[in-house]
């Protein structure tokens, strides 16, 4: 490696660490504005006393019982949601792949309302579950067929999969959904996408998942760079590439899984997060990930607290936010000729 050459890995580090704080910097303002703003005006010091020195006012009751827990969740939920969609990006090759691509999303919501109509389970601590066991058998479903087609588990593959899963699963929704009411009610709440009325003991138990799927995503990282080089490099370089392939569709289907379960399907926060990502750190997967979960969580943070400022004394959901604010960026992606190459 010549000394130019070290300069220049040298720059692109620093670039990409000075990127990161700055991220962390801005997620810290985008916590700290989730807290602080909402459809009730609180000032800075009611706010400061619902954290640190709560005594049953109405502003402790807001700041502990509303904001905190939605806080929480758009965050556990922003980081799944962005690293889930830079490693669905980089194992698809599909710059507009989202958890739908894969038929996650169907599939955790045909775990609710399959708990809904065959079980009888009525409460959000109840259904949440079987929506991340809906994902978890969608994933597996998805990366099974896909590595039974000729070549393995590739990127096409992956992709006609999911989209057969996710066609599958909307219509075996859709049928039970029909049959009953109390089924059409809750699914039609949960399929808005949203993180108001969450009780924060849900969603710390659903913490596990989401690190361990944080987890197996960094794990994933150097495989999946030399992925992207394409199969038979990766093979050469001494990576196993079905080993890689399951461990990203493991970490894909928890963190999405359960971010879907406790939310709903809520769209467009990893493709907006991984396509930032990318730019600021360019094709490193190790960087783009970590970054891309960065991005989720202050988009979620974001899309929250505007959607409870722009309808007071009301609130637009969350879900309905994101897809406001990414459905400009999808048709840019989708206008750019660059977008078709990742």
């Amino acid at each position: 490696m010549t000394r130019r050459t070290r300069q220049v890995a040298s720059d692109r580090g620093k670039k990409r660490r000075i990127w990161t704080v700055a991220l962390l910097g801005l997620l810290l303002v985008a916590v700290a504005l989730s807290i602080a703003l909402g459809a009730e005006p609180l000032s800075p010091a009611q706010v400061w006393h619902g954290l640190w020195h709560a005594s049953g006012l109405e502003g402790d009751i807001i700041v502990r019982s509303l904001r905190l827990p939605r806080t929480v969740t758009a965050l556990v939920a922003g980081l799944a949601l962005g690293a889930a969609g830079a490693l669905m990006q980089g194992h698809t090759r599909n710059p507009i792949a989202d958890p739908v691509v894969l038929g996650i999303s169907a599939g955790a919501g045909m775990g609710v309302v399959a708990s809904l109509f065959l079980v009888g389970v009525s409460s959000l601590y109840g259904y949440v579950w079987f929506g991340f066991l809906g994902a978890a058998i969608a994933g597996t479903a998805v990366y099974s067929v896909g590595a039974l087609a000729k070549g393995g588990a590739t990127p096409v593959t992956l992709a006609l999969a999911g989209a057969a899963a996710h066609a599958l699963f909307t219509a075996l929704t859709a049928g039970m959904v029909l049959f009953d009411r109390q089924a059409l009610e809750t699914y039609r709440f949960w399929t808005v996408g949203s993180v108001s009325g969450q009780p924060l003991h849900l969603t710390l138990q659903a913490l596990p998942f989401i690190g361990v799927g944080l987890l197996l995503a960094a794990l994933n990282t150097s495989g999946l760079n030399a992925l992207s080089l394409g199969e038979d490099v990766a093979r050469t370089l001494g990576v196993r590439v079905g080993l890689t392939r399951a461990v990203g569709m493991a970490a894909i289907t928890l963190l999405t899984g359960t971010a879907v379960a406790v939310c709903g399907p809520i769209g467009f926060v990893g493709l907006v997060g991984t396509h930032i990502a990318r730019h600021l750190s360019g094709p490193d997967y190790r960087w783009i990930v970590a970054q891309a979960a960065l991005l989720g969580a202050v988009l979620m943070l974001t899309a929250d607290t505007l959607g409870r400022l722009v309808a007071r004394p009301g609130e637009l959901q969350v879900g309905i936010m994101l897809a406001i604010i990414g459905a400009p960026v999808f048709i840019h992606l989708v206008r750019r000729r660059e977008a078709v190459r990742i």
